[in-house]
This record gives C-alpha cells, structure tokens and sequence, in this order.
C-alpha cells in the first residue's frame, strides 16, 4: 500500500499493545516489534504477517536497560527505515509493600517505569523531528495523577512519565510531530493477573487499542481510557487531603 506507515513498537508483548498492532498489520503497515523476550515476540510477529502486515521483524532487547539505549535506538530505526509512528508499551506493575524494603527492587520499578522510558521517548521524539512529521505513543496510567498509599512507586515513575510526554507534546504543539500520552484504568492483562478483576471500572486491552487509534487520528494530546476516568480522576485529585487522607486508594 502506498500509504501504509511504518511502525515502531517498544514493548510488543504488551497485551495493549498486541492488540494495537493488530488493527496496523490489517491497514497493511509494516512493523518492527521490540521486547526482550524472542520466544513471545515470533508468535505475535506470525500473528501480524497472517492479518495482512507489509512486513514485521523483531528487536530482542531489554528495554529497562539503560546502557546504549541511542545506539540501539539507531539499529532500530535502521531497521525500520524510519517510523512514522512509535508507540511506547513496556512497564512493570511492581509491588508497593517490597518497594517500601527492597531498594534494588523500587529501582527497577521506577527505571522501568521512567527512566528507560523517558529516554526512549525522547529518542523517538528525535527522530520523528529529523523525519518531520509522525505520531509518538506513550502508554502512561491513571495511577500517575496522585501519590496513594497502595501504589506510589509505580504512580510516581507513572506520574514522571506523563510529565514528560507532557513536555514533548508541548515542545512540539504546532507542528507536524505529534505526542499523546495515554492514560488506561485498570486493564485485563497479563500484568494485572494477580489482582480481582470484574466491574464497571475494568477494561480490555483491545478496547484501549481502539481508544488509542481513534486519539492518534484526531492528534490528540492526552486520553483517558475509558473516558469516564477523566472524570474519576478528577475528582481524586482535587479530594481534601483530610477527606483523602481517610480512603485505602
């Protein structure tokens, strides 16, 4: 196809970001798959290629790593030929209570969360700037707006990185380079297989990879998925601290 884009996923095994990735092998598109397990990204690499992708390779690295990460950015980008969409999945949920005594493990999950993040970011950033034109994706949660006791290490490196995508999307408003921080409830995942599911307030990773290909249409800068989120959010961050200081949230 003439107009198929070229796309660029930092955290294929991602259940969100699968099933993004399927709706862009169907438009025709070609992709570059990046995670670090190559045992889970050939099967989704299949998966793609059978629903119609241009082409779809792979990029077996570990995304949390933070040696070299330009010059893998550049093999990637070598790779693809230069995408006009990246889309930035990868995360770990973490666990707040060994967060609170195990500092080795609350720096992976805040270098996970953010750091390595933020600098992938702003390499893509780079990069669709040089290119002129492109969408960046960067998959952030509800858990960012406001430190609470359940989960503020991940909230935090959450809440860090919707900053930073807040930045980029400001240092380019106007231009032809777009930026959109997603911003997902709780979501049916592989990451959240621990915890009690079910409710109005769950959703599916397919219904947010419909949600985030509606936003990159409409450039969006910033969603809430579901929408009604927005709304919940809202609301929690402008609670009185000593009404909020009473609530197990």
């Amino acid at each position: 196809m003439s107009d198929s884009k070229r796309i660029l996923v930092l955290g294929a095994t991602s259940a969100i970001a699968e099933h993004w990735a399927r709706g862009r092998a169907e438009a025709g598109d070609s992709l570059l798959l990046v995670g670090r397990s190559k045992d889970k990204l050939d099967p989704i690499a299949t998966d793609l290629t059978a629903r119609g992708a241009k082409s779809v390779d792979v990029f077996v690295t570990d995304l949390a790593e933070l040696e070299d990460q330009d010059g893998r950015f550049a093999k990637m980008v070598e790779m693809l030929g230069g995408p006009d969409i990246v889309l930035l999945a990868y995360g770990e949920l973490g666990d707040q209570a060994r967060s609170q005594t195990d500092a080795a493990f609350l720096r992976r999950v805040l270098v996970n969360n953010f750091t390595s993040a933020a600098i992938w970011a702003e390499l893509a950033a780079g990069e669709l700037e040089r290119r002129g034109r492109g969408s960046l994706v960067v998959l952030s949660s509800v858990a960012g707006d406001r430190g609470r006791r359940i989960g503020y290490s991940y909230g935090a490196a959450k809440g860090g990185l919707t900053r930073y995508a807040e930045g980029l999307a400001h240092r380019f408003a106007g231009s032809n380079v777009h930026v959109l921080c997603v911003k997902p409830g709780p979501v049916d995942t592989p990451m959240t297989a621990h915890m009690e599911k079910g409710g109005p307030l769950w959703s599916t990773p397919g219904k947010v990879a419909v949600d985030i290909e509606a936003a990159i249409a409409k450039r969006r800068v910033v969603i809430y998925t579901p929408w009604f989120w927005w709304g919940i959010m809202m609301i929690i961050r402008h609670l009185p601290r000593i009404i909020f200081n009473k609530m197990n949230i």
